[in-house]
């Protein structure tokens, strides 16, 4: 399913005020992982309250261990302190990368902002090698835009 095909569907879960807002953001993961085939690991990291440190949230794919990641620390610890999307072609290229399976290939994570500040980021793994492109940091720039909307 292309992108633009999931983008009311992404704005459908997030706008359903039925449900909380964790079970919408595990719906989002569900919807991206289902859809695209290279998305092997969709979650969300947010800031632990006044702590420099990420909490895991919602997410589908393997279990992790990673559930608290430091500022700095690996991907998504490099993208709560630079507030930049990091796209990670290859990552056993990359020095500060956190391994959660020796089956991730790549890495993508694209920050929320909510009035500015970086709230947290929605993070995937790839078992394909190089699989993203500029259409997917469009695309996850814009369900991070709609997250941000429950925030």
């Amino acid at each position: 399913m292309t992108f633009e095909k999931l983008k009311p569907q992404v704005e459908s879960v997030i706008s359903n005020s039925e449900i909380d807002k964790n079970e919408r953001l595990l719906k989002v993961c569900e919807l991206l992982e289902t859809h695209i085939d290279y998305y092997n690991w969709v979650g969300f990291y947010f800031k632990n309250g006044d702590k420099e440190e990420l909490i895991l949230g919602p997410y589908v794919g393997a279990p992790t261990d990673h559930t608290i990641i430091p500022f700095g620390k690996g991907i998504c610890g490099q993208v709560a302190v630079s507030n930049q999307n990091f796209v990670v072609p290859d990552v056993s290229a990359q020095d500060n990368y956190i391994a959660c399976s020796i089956t991730v290939k790549a890495e993508i994570v694209i920050p929320i902002f909510v009035n500015g500040e970086n709230i947290g980021q929605i993070d995937i793994d790839s078992n394909t090698p190089d699989p993203f492109t500029e259409a997917d940091e469009r695309f996850l720039e814009f369900v991070c835009s709609k997250v941000a909307e429950i925030f």
